[in-house]
Formats: structure tokens, C-alpha cells, sequence
């Protein structure tokens, strides 16, 4: 995902208001201890995360790919006081490491914590979302997309990440399928008419869809 300058990219943040200590701790760690650090949202993208919430917000928040909780804790900024981020992941192995960071935070209780199978999961979800964030596996997104649509409340947001892979999706060359994969889900959000489009070429793409009133 370097594929933006990296002078730009050092002046960005320069310019960006800071990350809190912890979370310059849990990326510090992550990097130390974890494997594919690059998978952490970081402070460009944890600022931008954590101001979309705080202008709408949100009573209640769906996280697809904990990793070790960097973006949760960004997003869980916006939330009302009685609102609270419900984050899925499968990844057993890091639920101490993760964990041990939202409980730190003063904003732990509001972040519900599972160890799951998203698709398994979301249909299991009643209440009317806020803000979905999708940072998962690749060639799930267009069903995870399927899964939260309707329960997005009009006017709700649908974040997406990684939606430009490195650049690779405008590379003719490149025919993997995960490269496939997100070249046909940005066009099915493009396509689908109950959701507004913006991809933002911020960090690795991040796809911004609004649902239509």
C-alpha cells in the first residue's frame, strides 16, 4: 500500500492532529510483536476514522476486522455515551493482545468484542446501524456489503478499506483474485442505487458510502 509519496504522506500527518498515547502505544506494539503491522489503520486514517464518527454521532457502530483494535478505538471516539461499537474478528490469537488495549481505554465499555464468523454473526445483529467500517477479507466484501445494507439506517455510513490494494486495481496485470475481488465490488457499491459513492485515495482506498434517504 506504499504507493503514495511518502514526503506527502509524512506532511499529511504532520498537519493532522495527533493520536493519543495509547493509541501510539498499540501501534508501537503492534509493529514490535504482531505480524503484518501494515494492516493497522495507523494515525492519517485513525483521525480521519475517528472525525467521520464524532460528526455523525453514532448510537451504534459496526467494526468487520478487529486486527488489534487500533480503528475500533479510533471509531468508539464518536460515539453518544450510551453508544457502543460492536467489532468482529476470528482471529483467536489476538484477542489477549487486543483486549488488553480496549481495557486501558476509557472508552472499553463501550466496545463489544467478539470472536466470530462475521457472515455467521451479522444476521444475528437487530438494531439499526450507524456507521459500518469493513476491513476484513477481501473476497467476502461484497457479501458483508449484502449483509449490513439494509440494516443501515438512512443517512448511515459504510466505510471500506483497502478498496485500491496497493494500486493493483488499475493494473491490467494483476489477476489475483482478491485484486478481482475488489475491482467488482467497487463496482457493485458504484452500481447499486441505494448508496452514494465516494473512494477516497486516502492511505490504501477507502470507499465512503452514504445510504440514500
Amino acid at each position: 500500500m506504499e504507493f503514495i509519496d511518502s514526503a506527502i504522506d509524512a506532511y499529511s500527518r504532520a498537519f493532522t492532529a495527533p493520536e493519543s498515547d495509547l493509541l501510539k502505544r498499540l501501534d508501537r506494539e503492534t509493529h514490535a510483536q504482531i505480524l503484518q503491522p501494515r494492516m493497522l489503520s495507523g494515525h492519517l486514517q485513525g483521525r480521519f476514522l475517528a472525525l467521520i464518527s464524532s460528526l455523525i454521532q453514532p448510537k451504534l457502530i459496526l467494526e468487520i476486522g478487529t486486527y488489534t483494535g487500533y480503528s475500533a478505538l479510533c471509531l468508539a471516539e464518536g460515539l453518544v455515551p450510551t453508544g457502543k461499537i460492536i467489532t468482529l474478528d476470528v482471529n483467536e490469537e489476538l484477542e489477549r493482545f487486543t483486549r488488553s488495549f480496549f481495557d486501558q481505554s476509557p472508552l472499553g465499555p463501550q466496545i463489544d468484542y467478539r470472536i466470530v464468523d462475521a457472515k455467521e454473526e451479522i444476521p444475528l445483529i437487530q438494531e439499526e446501524i450507524d456507521l459500518v467500517f469493513i476491513d476484513a477479507d477481501k473476497r467476502n466484501y461484497a457479501l458483508y456489503f449484502d449483509l449490513v445494507v439494509d440494516k443501515v439506517r438512512k443517512g448511515g455510513l459504510i466505510i471500506v478499506d483497502n478498496v485500491l490494494w496497493s494500486g493493483k486495481v488499475v493494473e491490467e496485470s494483476a489477476k489475483d483474485k482478491s485484486t478481482q475481488a475488489l475491482r467488482d465490488f467497487n463496482q457493485k457499491c458504484l452500481d447499486d442505487v441505494r448508496v452514494e459513492n465516494l473512494l477516497l485515495p486516502l492511505r490504501d482506498g477507502l470507499l465512503i458510502l452514504k445510504k440514500k434517504d
